[in-house]
């Protein structure tokens, strides 16, 4: 059982991807992107426009312990983000992903777990859960856009924290609530990201209205949306959240973070 005064500890938000909160007595971030807007060249052809600036600094985040990294494009991982990743000790991401990061990087098969001591005593227990970045099946999916990969935290006296990174399938929400329900808090990403050239111009991550059904299907306590702001390839944002949470009468849940 958690510590139901440890439920609502305090998420810092940057925009993007990029969080930042203490679990455990462990500094943990999230998919760190702090350059500033411009375009953002990805393999296969595809630009990325970032249009407005992260809110916040690295020198905001604190010496950071362990870096979740869910893939490695621009809007996930970016220069900056590679440059602060040199000083964190522990970088979990998915198998094969990391590359050039330096000799902390762990990448972590789906329910696939590690233990990190804390400093009070005790463990906290990091496990990667499935994501597809796409409408089709994996299969189809990780050739085109690469394997991405979600995070469940979990510790004695602890919340339990679910993190989606870039995921689409709410079939993949249901595997993971099935081991993990109730969760505590949700990071879901969202966002509704589009590309006329990929998959027929549908979602490669979560829309509003399938993050409100990802939030139902884990009993999430607590939901913070990230990954809706400051890209152009994001098609909804928090007025569209808000709307969909709404909808679904779980706009008591939502939560926006922490900015400063």
């Amino acid at each position: 059982m958690s510590d139901p005064q440890a439920q609502d500890f305090p998420i810092r938000f940057f925009g993007g991807a990029t969080t930042v909160f203490q679990y455990g007595g462990l500094r943990f971030v999230t998919d760190p992107t702090f350059d500033g807007p411009g375009d953002f060249d990805v393999p296969g052809g595809l630009v990325l426009v970032k249009t407005a600036p992260a809110k916040g600094s690295p020198g905001d985040l604190g010496p950071v312990d362990v870096a979740l990294l869910s893939h490695e494009h621009p809007d996930h991982l970016d220069a900056s983000g590679r440059e602060l990743l040199t000083g964190v000790p522990l970088i979990l991401t998915a198998v094969g992903g990391g590359q050039g990061l330096g000799n902390g990087v762990k990448g972590l098969a789906d329910f696939e777990s590690v233990s990190l001591e804390r400093p009070d005593g005790g463990f906290v227990t990091v496990t990667a859960v499935p994501a597809i970045h796409g409408p089709a099946p994996r299969e189809e999916i990780e050739p085109v856009l690469g394997a991405v990969i979600g995070f469940v935290l979990t510790g004695e006296g602890l919340p339990t924290v679910y993190i989606s990174g870039d995921n689409a399938s709410v079939d993949e929400v249901k595997k993971i609530a099935e081991r993990f329900a109730p969760v505590d808090t949700a990071i879901i990403y969202a966002g509704a990201p589009r590309f006329s050239v990929l998959f027929d111009n549908q979602c490669i991550v979560l829309d509003s209205a399938r993050a409100a059904e990802a939030a139902r299907i884990l009993d999430a306590g607590r939901v913070l949306p990230v990954h809706y702001d400051g890209w152009t390839h994001l098609t909804e944002g928090r007025d569209d959240l808000q709307a969909a949470f709404s909808s679904a009468g779980l706009a008591d849940r939502l939560y926006w973070g922490l900015t400063d």
